[in-house]
């Protein structure tokens, strides 16, 4: 009578599903930051956009407090810049320089941390102002750039004239 020590058969499947357990690694996801989600958001919207210049991280709100559950949506709320870089650039994100007068935008809405899931549900709206001031410093400039060239002009039509009125000698 045959043991099951001695059954061919039994150490192959024992081997089989030895080797299957070291080649099969278990399915877990990971769970991302609060600032890898929204970091992975910046890449989406980017790519979504239709916008010539990619956008970047600029501020990154209050950070995410409460339930750990990275399946349930969490609020979000970031500022993003306008960069230098166009669209189609192949470097880093994060080697892009920002655009000076570039685009500033407010972000809100909710994301999912785990990362096998890209959900995320963001708006974002153009934060007027910025650019509005941007748009003031340069007439500013302007302007202090126009005014330096006609007080340069006016000093110089006083020299003139002090010149003249100095006494001539009579000879």
């Amino acid at each position: 009578m045959e043991t099951q020590r001695d059954s061919p058969s039994l150490e192959r499947w024992s081997l089989l599903l030895l080797l299957l357990g070291l080649v099969i690694t278990p399915a877990t996801s990971r769970t991302l930051s609060y600032r890898e989600a929204v970091l992975h958001v910046v890449d989406s919207l980017n790519q979504r956009s239709s916008e010539a210049n990619l956008y970047r991280l600029l501020q990154l709100d209050s950070q995410l407090q409460g339930d750990e559950n990275p399946n349930i949506p969490k609020p979000v709320s970031f500022t993003v810049k306008e960069t230098v870089c166009p669209k189609t650039t192949q470097q880093p994100l994060e080697q892009c320089d920002f655009k000076d007068n570039g685009l500033v935008k407010h972000c809100d809405g909710t994301v999912i941390l785990d990362s096998d899931r890209d959900y995320f549900d963001i708006s974002c709206d153009e934060i007027m102002g910025v650019k509005r001031f941007g748009q003031l410093r340069n007439l500013i400039r302007r302007g202090r750039q126009k005014i330096g060239r006609k007080i340069q002009r006016i000093g110089r039509q006083i020299k003139n004239i002090l010149k003249n009125l100095r006494p001539r000698q009579v000879s």
